[in-house]
C-alpha cells in the first residue's frame, strides 16, 4: 500500500484502502443477514375470516379481474379477483393461477383498482407514488415507494367455487 492513503493530507480513505482494510467483510455480512431475512426463514401472517364464496372458475377470463368485498362488507375493503394464466404463489384452481389481492397501496392507501397489468402480471403503477406489485410473487413489491407486499386473500377452490378465508400479509 502506498503511503499516500494515509498521508496526514488525506482525511478519508481512498476505495483501495476500504477495500483492503476490510470494508469487503463488511459488504458480505450485509448481504448474509439480507439472504437469512428474505430466505427460507421468512413467513407472512395470515388472519383468519369467515368463509365467504366471491366467484367461480369457470366465470373467469385470464387477465379479467373481479372485484369483490373482503373480509368486511361496509367497510373499504375491495379487492381483486384475477386468473393469472400462470401459475403464482397462492394461487388456487386447477392450473394454480388464480389469486386475490387487496386494491389498496401499502405505502398510503392508494387506490390500485383499475391498474392491473396483464401483460406483466403486476398490479399498479399507485397513482400516489408509482408502487407496482407482482401478484406471481404474493404481491411482492417491485417498484416504488411501498415497503410491504400487498394483502394476498387466502383463497380455497371447492369444486367449482372459489371462496376467501382470510387475509395474508
Amino acid at each position: 500500500m502506498s503511503d499516500h492513503a494515509h498521508s496526514p493530507e488525506r482525511a478519508c480513505l481512498s476505495r483501495r484502502a476500504f477495500l483492503l482494510s476490510g470494508g469487503t467483510a463488511v459488504t458480505i455480512v450485509s448481504l448474509g443477514g439480507w439472504s437469512r431475512a428474505f430466505g427460507q426463514g421468512a413467513a407472512l401472517k395470515v388472519a383468519t375470516y369467515p368463509r365467504k364464496k366471491i366467484g367461480r372458475v369457470s366465470q373467469l377470463k385470464a387477465d379479467s379481474p373481479v372485484t369483490f368485498k373482503y373480509p368486511w362488507q361496509d367497510f373499504n375493503s375491495t379487492n381483486m379477483l384475477v386468473k393469472l394464466g400462470v401459475p403464482a404463489g397462492g394461487g388456487v384452481g386447477p392450473d394454480q393461477d388464480i389469486v386475490a389481492f387487496s386494491t389498496l397501496c401499502t405505502h398510503m392507501g392508494g387506490p390500485l383498482a383499475g391498474q392491473y397489468r396483464g401483460q406483466y402480471k403486476v398490479l399498479g403503477p399507485c397513482p400516489f407514488h408509482l408502487t407496482t406489485f407482482d401478484l406471481t410473487k404474493h404481491g411482492m413489491v417491485v417498484a416504488g415507494q411501498a415497503t410491504e407486499s400487498l394483502p394476498q386473500i387466502v383463497l380455497e377452490a371447492k369444486g367449482a367455487e372459489i371462496w376467501a378465508t382470510g387475509v395474508m400479509g
